[in-house]
């Protein structure tokens, strides 16, 4: 009524109401996975040819659902359906989709086992990038654990003690990262893996006696690393001459002697370079003897290298505590390895989240926030801490669709 508003001197007003936008934020899987670029990673994909069997359920979908099978603990194909189809409002922004426990039975049976090697082989190149300095001592332990299958499969080797598979690994202990990682049967021996390792220049390697393999010695040696290794019981060496030792006690070790030796017998023609031999006893009264081609280094040193070996018996301990690599969500070969090197990716990942966030806190703790709270949109440096909430205007007295006159 326009002529009667005007006459009476008042005017209308029409208010609406509207809150404040939504400020968007990825949640901690979402975060997480940031690290691996989707161009790249399709690329990979397509020079597979990983979705050639699987086009309704991708690679992309597959290695998500996995690593979210890692991080949040699920045990079962029915289990890890439920769960991420409970999160279905947060499957756009991780650009996947629904889960079928009988599609990802088949993407475990097929699907190439190179797309989840490579993208290990990305990241692990990345977390060492985020912590690498000028001047940084490199050192690598390699060692391999046990991934026992028992009666779970009918297809796995046995080695007289376990009957199942091998996860070999390659590891930082400076950068806490593993470097390089491989899958075998049990009855493979270490050093069939541990020689094609390449040697790096300046690097020194450590590992056990397993590892012992004359021709790979050399050829680490002659590519300017070194190595520290415990001797084993049937190797034969000739003592050249003492070398004096001037600091005896280390942590955990008391230092016996230090020579140089020379190998004698059928293979010793195989061992060119000087060598020498480190014998020590440790506080516990076990006597060790060790052989390195590390000529620079103090006794003291070298026991303490061989002495930090322990730093990858820690890391096979928090990977089968802490990720699910003890129950599988497949027997066939392929998705066991998978489902490893799965395992493998989210550690990784674990690690490169908490460095470029500058977490100050114990890796474990890291680990059970991320396990409570995959699908929380918060950023990763505030996990520890409640979720914000946006604050909410008061509510009008009258309803924001009636009309609300205003004397002029």
């Amino acid at each position: 009524m326009p002529g009667a508003a005007g006459k009476a001197g008042y005017f209308l007003v029409v208010e609406t109401q509207k809150g404040p936008g939504m400020r968007y934020s990825d949640s901690i899987l979402g975060d997480l996975l940031k690290p691996i670029r989707r161009r790249w990673f399709d690329s990979v994909v397509d020079r597979h040819d990983g979705n050639a069997y699987d086009k309704s359920f991708g690679s992309w979908d597959h290695l998500v659902a996995l690593i979210y099978a890692q991080l949040g603990g699920a045990s079962s194909l029915r289990g890890l359906e439920a769960a991420w189809n409970a999160n279905a409002h947060h499957h756009y922004h991780l650009g996947v989709g629904k889960l079928a426990r009988s599609t990802l039975a088949d993407a475990n049976s097929r699907r190439p086992l190179a797309i989840f090697s490579e993208t290990f082989a990305m990241l692990s190149g990345l977390a060492d990038r985020l912590v690498r300095r000028e001047g940084r001592e490199m050192v690598r332990l390699i060692d391999s654990t046990p991934i026992p299958l028992g009666k779970l499969v009918d297809w796995a080797k046995c080695n007289g003690r376990i009957t199942g598979l091998k996860l070999h690994v390659v590891y930082d202990p400076i950068a806490d990262n593993p470097t390089d990682i491989a899958i075998t049967e049990a009855n493979v021996n270490d050093i069939e893996v541990g020689r094609q390792v390449p040697g790096e220049a300046g690097c020194t390697y450590v590992f056990d006696k397993a590892y012992c393999r004359y021709d790979w010695w050399s050829a680490l040696h002659d590519a300017g690393a070194r190595f520290v290794t415990r001797r084993k019981v049937n190797s034969r060496y000739r003592r050249r001459r003492w070398r004096p030792v001037t600091d005896r006690s280390g942590n955990g070790f008391t230092i016996l002697s230090d020579a140089e030796i020379e190998p004698f017998g059928n293979k010793a023609s195989r061992l060119t370079m000087p060598m020498r031999q480190v014998r020590l006893r440790r506080d516990n009264g076990e006597t060790l003897t060790l052989i390195t081609n590390d000529f620079q280094r103090t006794a003291c040193q070298i026991a303490s290298l061989y002495r930090a070996r322990w730093q990858i018996e820690l890391l096979f301990r928090w990977i089968k505590q802490h990720l699910k690599i003890k129950t599988f969500l497949g027997r066939s070969p392929n998705a066991i390895r998978l489902q490893l090197v799965a395992a493998m990716i989210a550690y990784v990942l674990l690690r490169i989240a908490a460095r470029q966030s500058q977490l100050k806190m114990p890796a474990l703790r890291f680990a059970e926030l991320v396990a409570g709270r995959l699908f929380t949109r918060t950023t990763i440096d505030q996990i520890d801490k409640p979720a914000v909430c946006n604050p909410t205007t008061a509510r009008p007295r009258h309803s924001p669709n009636q009309m609300a006159f205003e004397y002029a």
